[in-house]
C-alpha cells in the first residue's frame, strides 16, 4: 500500500480522522492552513483548538445521547474523547476541558504518530486524484469554499456561529454569586459546584432585556444574510423573539437554591462555566452575542455579580460554512460527483465538538479501508454515529436542511417500550443499551 490519505482541516473532525486512519496504517499528510494563514476564531496554530465553548457536554451514556457518542467514541480509541478525559474539569455532569492543555495535547499527539505528516498550507481545490478528507468545519476558507460551490453546483449554505464571553473568576462578586450546579448533579462536591451562579429579580431582569435590545450590534457584510442554528442563536436574537425567552433557556433559575438568600426565588440565573483547570476563568453559558465589544461590557455589567467585571475574552461572530449533505453525499461520505473526496465535521452539517469529531472517526476509518482494500461493514444506523450519519447522507430533508446536533429523535423507535415523558428515562436506556451492542459488533467485524 502506497497511496496516502489527505485530510484538509486540522480541527475535530480533522484530526481524529487523521487518527483512526493512521492507526489502520495508512500513511496520511494532514494540511492545516495555521497559523500560515489565520482565522477570525482561532487564537493559536494548534490542532483540536476549541474556539466556542469548552464542553463536549454531557457525559451520561445511559439518558443522553451526545454521552453515548462519547461512550462509542471511546471504545473506537478516539482521540478527542480519550484527550477530553485526560484534561477533564467539574462541570456537574458535563465533559468540559481545559481548552489550551487539550489542544496542546492533541498536537503532540497527532505530531507524534508516525503515520501522519502535517503540512501548513491552504488548500483552495477540489483534487482530481488521490484520496482525500475535506474537514475544514464552520470557518472553510472563502477559496476552497468557492471552489466546493463550483464543484456542487449549488449555493454553499451559511449561518453565523457566536463565541460567548469568558470573565476572570476573580472580579466575580461571590458576595452575590454562589457556586452550584443545577439540581447539584455531579457524584462530587466539585462537580456539585461546577459553576457561578448570577441570580436575577424581575426588574433586574426586565432591564437587562431592554439592554440587549437596544444594544448596537455587529453589522452584517453586503450579501451577507443570517441563517442562525437555533441551538447557538445570539443572546440578542433570542431576546428579540420573546422576553422570556431566555429565562426559559440559558437563564432559566430553576433547579438552584441562592445560599445568601435562601427562601428568595431568583426570577431568572445567569450561568458561567469553568473554562480552564485554575478556575480563573468561566464563561457565560448560552452567552453567545454579536453586539460590539463596548456594548458587551455596558450590557454585561447590568448582571449582578458582574459589575466589575474583567473579560478575557469578549463575545464575537463568525461564519459558519456548511454543505447541503444529503443531496452531496453517499453513505460513505464521499462527494457523489467525485468520489475521492469525502467531506467531515461541521461543514457536513452536524452541530458541535462531538458530533465533528465522531463524523471524522468514520471519515478516516471509511477512507483508510478504502485504501487498503478492505470492505467495511455499514455503520448499524441504531447507533449515535449511525443515527447521525443517516441523518447527513438521506434521512434529513435535503430542501430545509439545516446543522443538527445528536439527539434521540434521530433513533429508529423501538417496539413494546412507553412514549411519552414518563416513558423516556426506560426509552433512552433501551437506545442506549441496543446502541452500544451495534457498535461493538460493527467494530469486532472490521478486527
Amino acid at each position: 500500500m502506497t497511496q496516502e490519505l489527505h485530510i484538509v482541516g486540522g480541527g475535530m473532525a480533522g484530526s481524529e480522522a487523521a487518527w483512526q486512519a493512521a492507526n489502520m496504517g495508512v500513511q496520511v499528510v494532514l494540511h492545516e492552513m495555521r497559523p500560515q494563514v489565520e482565522t477570525f476564531a482561532h487564537r493559536t496554530g494548534n490542532l483540536g483548538e476549541m474556539v466556542c465553548s469548552n464542553s463536549f457536554r454531557s457525559d451520561d451514556d445511559e439518558q443522553n445521547a451526545v454521552g453515548l457518542l462519547h461512550w462509542e467514541m471511546r471504545a473506537a480509541g478516539g482521540l478527542i474523547i480519550s484527550t477530553a478525559h485526560e484534561h477533564r474539569l467539574p462541570a456537574g455532569g458535563a465533559l468540559a476541558v481545559d481548552r489550551d492543555p487539550f489542544a496542546e495535547s492533541i498536537t503532540a499527539k497527532v505530531t507524534a504518530h508516525p503515520n501522519i505528516r502535517i503540512s501548513h498550507e491552504e488548500i483552495t481545490t477540489l483534487p482530481g486524484d488521490g484520496q482525500w478528507i475535506f474537514a475544514t468545519g464552520p470557518l472553510t476558507s472563502e477559496a476552497l469554499g468557492a471552489a466546493i460551490q463550483a464543484e456542487t453546483g449549488a449555493d454553499r449554505l451559511a449561518f453565523f456561529d457566536a463565541i460567548a464571553p469568558i470573565v476572570y473568576a476573580e472580579t466575580i462578586d461571590m458576595d452575590v454569586a454562589w457556586l452550584q450546579s443545577r439540581y447539584d448533579k455531579g457524584e462530587t462536591e466539585e462537580e456539585q459546584k461546577a459553576y457561578i451562579n448570577c441570580p436575577m429579580t424581575k426588574d433586574q431582569y426586565e432591564s437587562f432585556i431592554d439592554a440587549l435590545l437596544a444594544a448596537d450590534k455587529t453589522e452584517f457584510h453586503e450579501g451577507e444574510t443570517a441563517k442562525y442554528f437555533d441551538g447557538c442563536l445570539p443572546i440578542e436574537v433570542m431576546a428579540e423573539r420573546g422576553r422570556e425567552t431566555l429565562r426559559h433557556g440559558p437563564m432559566k433559575p430553576v433547579g438552584l437554591t441562592n445560599p445568601h438568600s435562601p427562601e428568595q426565588k431568583a426570577y431568572a440565573v445567569v450561568q458561567l462555566r469553568r473554562d480552564n483547570a485554575l478556575g480563573t476563568l468561566y464563561n457565560i453559558v448560552g452567552f453567545q452575542t454579536k453586539m460590539k465589544y463596548g456594548a458587551q461590557t455596558t450590557v454585561f455589567k447590568t448582571i449582578p455579580g458582574l459589575e466589575n467585571a474583567s473579560f478575557a475574552r469578549l463575545g464575537g461572530i463568525h461564519r459558519n460554512t456548511f454543505i447541503n449533505s444529503p443531496t452531496l453525499l453517499d453513505d460513505r461520505m464521499r462527494l457523489r460527483s467525485r468520489p475521492n473526496v469525502r467531506f467531515a465535521g461541521q461543514v457536513t452539517g452536524v452541530e458541535g465538538y462531538v458530533e465533528s469529531a465522531a463524523m471524522g472517526l468514520l471519515a478516516g476509518r471509511m477512507a483508510a479501508a478504502e485504501i487498503l482494500g478492505k470492505d467495511m461493514p455499514t455503520v448499524p444506523q441504531d447507533t449515535a454515529h449511525g443515527a447521525l450519519i443517516h441523518h447527513i447522507t438521506g434521512g434529513a430533508e435535503a430542501k430545509t436542511f439545516q446543522p443538527m446536533n445528536v439527539n434521540f429523535g434521530l433513533f429508529r423507535p423501538l417496539e413494546g417500550l412507553k412514549g411519552g415523558r414518563r416513558g423516556r428515562k426506560d426509552r433512552y436506556k433501551a437506545y442506549t443499551d441496543r446502541a452500544k451492542s451495534c457498535w461493538q459488533d460493527w467494530l469486532a467485524a472490521q478486527g
